[in-house]
């Protein structure tokens, strides 16, 4: 039986087709040749998923099938593979065109494109209040996400749990370990990276020029966010904010902090020993890891926190998706499903770290045995331990339904503030410029 458990309290916005940028979790990849927009199965014994990635979240999926089929043997998926632009494209269209029967049984979204989808696209999304997935067993930082009206609309899957990863040989030419990396301030962090910088030659950071991703963990890792509670742009005279961009400055002009055109080229600074380290999700270890030359000369680390600012913490994130049930789906086969895998199974995260190196936010998946290997490419230390442990510390942020709009406005400015142009007025221009996006 198809039920419908819609958001009843905020009205749906008419919104144009968005092409979102893919995060750098999520994958890229075509349609698969199942049609993409086959709506839920109707069968009682088989849902219908979208999802992107078959290397990361569809492999995942897959893998999830195994495990329930072994008390329902007659269970099975149909996985339509979606890359997450087009995917977004489909949500909007149909929820224009009032075609909801197109849509699948369980979908997957990104973490940050959650509440702003909820909100515009009520009619499209079933919540989880009669399922019996707990979530109390994944941290707050993450259910925040898809969270509206108290109600949860997404089961979080990948980590977007930041990390500090460090170049334990780069650091040893300097005096110093991993150690003196923990638990410390940005100020402090600024400090040894100019030490890095003049004994070894190299910076500690790289990043993308233009985009805010540094900002934005700087920012949740207080707590803070571009928005109120009631969903108003908090761009300007935001404190937190403005200490980010001005550390962020200042790690860009000391040397401390390389930024360079490309995501390509940010790889190659890691992989290439252009840097020392760097600060993102921690997928980001996928990609440090095919330095094979590098293996065991990695340590990682929590994140400096920001001086001076109310709630600062060690702790942030960045990136993330979780499974949406929708409208159409058959939603108590879909529900029980998600509870008893994604939401309830230690063997399918075991199998899939080592596969797909996707790092469950379901925390009691942190406490198998699995999760407590050592790992020899960062130096011995139980990185998948730590990074769960790390996830359940993040500090929550409203990311609001403009939350894109915000981060693109910001990222111009921090630009032209790189460029010398005044903080208040290009804050102020930002703001300006989102105010207008949300009429």
């Amino acid at each position: 039986m198809k039920r419908t458990r819609k958001l009843g309290t905020l009205a749906a916005a008419v919104m144009l087709p968005l092409s979102l940028a893919l995060a750098a979790c999520g994958g890229s990849g075509s349609t698969s040749e199942a049609s993409a927009s086959a709506g839920g199965s109707g069968s009682s014994d088989s849902l219908t998923v979208w999802a992107w990635d078959p290397n990361f979240n569809i492999a995942a999926m897959k893998e999830a099938e195994k495990i329930y089929q072994e008390d329902h043997p007659d269970f099975s998926l149909n996985i339509v593979e979606t890359p997450w632009d087009d995917l977004q494209t489909k949500l909007t269209t149909l929820a224009q065109s009032q075609q909801t029967s197109e849509l699948p049984d369980i979908f997957l979204i990104q973490n940050n494109a959650c509440q702003k989808n909820v909100i515009n696209y009520p009619e499209l999304f079933s919540d989880y209040s009669d399922s019996s997935v707990d979530f109390s067993e994944f941290p707050d930082s993450v259910k925040a996400y898809c969270t509206v009206d108290g109600k949860q609309y997404g089961v979080p899957f990948d980590q977007g749990t930041a990390i500090t990863a460090l170049r334990t040989d780069v650091l040893e030419q300097a005096g110093l370990t991993v150690d003196d990396f923990t638990d410390i301030t940005w100020d402090k962090f600024l400090e040894l990276g100019k030490q890095v910088k003049e004994k070894t030659g190299m910076p500690l950071l790289s990043g993308q020029a233009g985009s805010s991703d540094t900002i934005m963990m700087m920012l949740q890792s207080a707590g803070a966010s571009l928005f109120d509670d009631d969903g108003n742009p908090t761009i300007v005279d935001n404190t937190a904010l403005e200490a980010s961009i001005n550390m962020y400055k200042e790690l860009v002009d000391a040397g401390v902090f390389l930024e360079v055109n490309s995501w390509d080229e940010y790889v190659n600074t890691l992989v290439n020993s252009q840097v020392a380290g760097t600060i993102n999700g921690a997928w980001i270890i996928a990609s440090i890891q095919t330095a094979d030359d590098q293996s065991g000369k990695w340590n990682i680390t929590n994140l400096p926190k920001l001086d001076g600012v109310d709630g600062a913490t060690n702790y942030s994130a960045n990136g993330g998706s979780s499974w949406a049930i929708s409208s159409n789906a058959n939603y108590d086969l879909a529900s029980d499903f998600l509870a008893k895998t994604f939401a309830g199974s230690t063997e399918l995260y075991d199998t899939i770290l080592p596969t797909t190196g996707a790092i469950a936010n379901w925390t009691p998946a942190g406490q198998s045995d699995v999760y407590s290997e050592p790992s020899e490419f960062f130096g011995g230390q139980k990185i998948f331990q730590m990074i769960v442990e790390y996830g359940s510390k993040v500090p929550s942020n409203n990311t609001g339904a403009y939350y894109y709009e915000a981060r693109d406005a910001v990222s111009s400015a921090i630009q032209e503030i790189i460029a010398g142009s005044d903080m208040d007025d290009s804050l102020k221009q930002a703001q300006e410029n989102v105010e207008f996006a949300m009429q």
